[in-house]
């Protein structure tokens, strides 16, 4: 199965959140940032949802800020399919024969 969307979520211990989050897709593409800052990653986190569509996706997170400020990051597959006989619920599909 693929990876078609990815859930990120973001966040920090109540010290300011300095982030980016760079889409690759493949080797020969241009990369897709986004650039983020919050005052406060405890009462405004990030989330998002990334559509990753085909194959060959990496999802790179990088704390901007200084070490004194670390930061929580979560990346899960939020919507998975391409799995022939499954469907996105994970439910197996009858087949007939």
């Amino acid at each position: 199965p693929t990876v078609d969307s990815v859930a990120i979520i973001l966040k920090t211990d109540g010290r300011p959140l300095n982030a980016r989050i760079e889409l690759l897709q493949g080797p020969n593409n241009n990369k897709q940032v986004v650039e983020l800052y919050t005052e406060d990653g405890l009462d405004r986190p990030f989330f998002a949802i990334v559509e990753t569509p085909g194959s060959g996706n990496v999802v790179r997170v990088v704390n901007t800020a200084p070490v004194e400020f670390p930061l929580y990051a979560s990346v899960d597959a939020y919507r998975v399919g391409g799995g022939g006989d499954w469907a996105d619920d994970g439910l197996m599909i009858g087949r007939a024969f």
